[in-house]
């Protein structure tokens, strides 16, 4: 039963991948309040100059980490829409003064983060490690800079699944992808813990249920692909990812159950122009690109959530200070 709905999810995604669902290439702006804004810099960054009583925030991990949204035509760029240049602004109602260093990259893999390195394509004013891998070059950020950091957030995980959906037998590719994930992340949090300290506080984070978004496909294989993702969110890929951000005293979000994927597909509402829908692909139409662009990234509205239960899940400012 597990092999086949992983098998089924993989073909669900493989839809919006195949469709401008994780673009690397940068794209143009529209006025719509969901499109792409801001272009990634090309140069290195510098560390703001901030009060003493400002704490660093390190984001790690993919395109959701650096912010990516796809332009009306498909190709898109990366913005500050996403969750990590929301937080900040956030946070300060827990007590925080924080300012991001972003290590996010696009397309990256928990491999990738390990041994992969540099990135074509960062977030906004994002870090730049040309010859190091994302992990490497974080790591050592977090060890230089050892009592100044608040808050890490890792979001990965997501593309060594999907990447599964272009193998010639996705349904073992999968099995393995999820053993791989298992130890190579177990790895990635270790050397993070260990390099920002015990006290710091690491935010792991899941994805939306993307696949939801099939149903609106019509009757058949794409509503039977949605209603098999959401036992592949539930009881694989994200008690793995759970696990291992538990293993490093990591607070784990699921963005899956928050953003409604678990709710009732008999539970249904109106979604133009789709109709009838269930409410929780309604949810994944309106916190995702996936329904009306077949893409993968949050609109602003799903990054908006995502910073949001990364703040709830934080401790009071107070609760953490020396």
């Amino acid at each position: 039963m597990r092999r086949r709905v992983l098998a089924a999810f993989v073909a669900a995604v493989l839809a919006g991948c195949s469709a401008g669902g994780h673009s690397s290439r940068s794209g143009g702006s529209s006025a719509s309040p969901d499109t792409p804004t801001t272009p990634s810099t090309a140069a290195a960054p510098t560390l703001p100059t901030t009060p003493a009583t400002t704490q660093l925030y390190v984001s790690l991990g993919d395109s959701y980490a650096a912010g990516y949204q796809p332009g009306p035509s498909g190709a898109g760029t990366t913005t500050r829409n996403g969750f990590a240049y929301l937080l900040p602004g956030g946070a300060t109602a827990k007590g925080y003064s924080l300012s991001l260093v972003n290590f996010g990259c696009d397309g990256a893999t928990v491999e990738s983060m390990l041994r992969t390195a540099g990135c074509e394509q960062i977030g906004p004013e994002g870090q730049i490690y040309a010859t190091q891998p994302q992990a490497a070059a974080a790591e050592r950020f977090l060890t230089d800079h050892r009592g100044k950091v608040a808050l890490v957030t890792i979001v990965i995980g997501g593309n060594d699944i999907t990447k599964c959906a272009l193998a010639g037998d996705p349904t073992a590719c999968l099995t393995d992808a999820v053993q791989t994930i298992k130890a190579d992340l177990a790895t990635l949090l270790q050397g993070v813990r260990a390099a920002a300290g015990p006290g710091v506080q690491i935010v792991g984070l899941t994805y939306p249920d993307l696949a939801l978004g099939a149903w609106t496909l019509g009757p058949g294989p794409g509503q039977n692909l949605a209603r098999l993702s959401v036992p592949a969110f539930k009881a694989l890929i994200n008690p793995t990812f759970a696990e291992a951000y538990a293993a490093i005293g990591a607070a784990f979000v699921d963005v899956t159950a928050a953003s409604g994927a678990y709710g009732s597909l008999d539970e249904t509402t109106t979604l133009a122009p789709y109709g009838t829908v269930p409410v929780p692909v309604a949810k994944v139409c309106e916190l995702t690109f996936f329904c009306d662009r077949r893409d993968i990234h949050p609109t602003n509205a799903g990054y908006k959530l995502i910073s949001d239960l990364v703040v709830e899940a934080l401790k009071p400012a107070a609760a953490t200070a020396p």
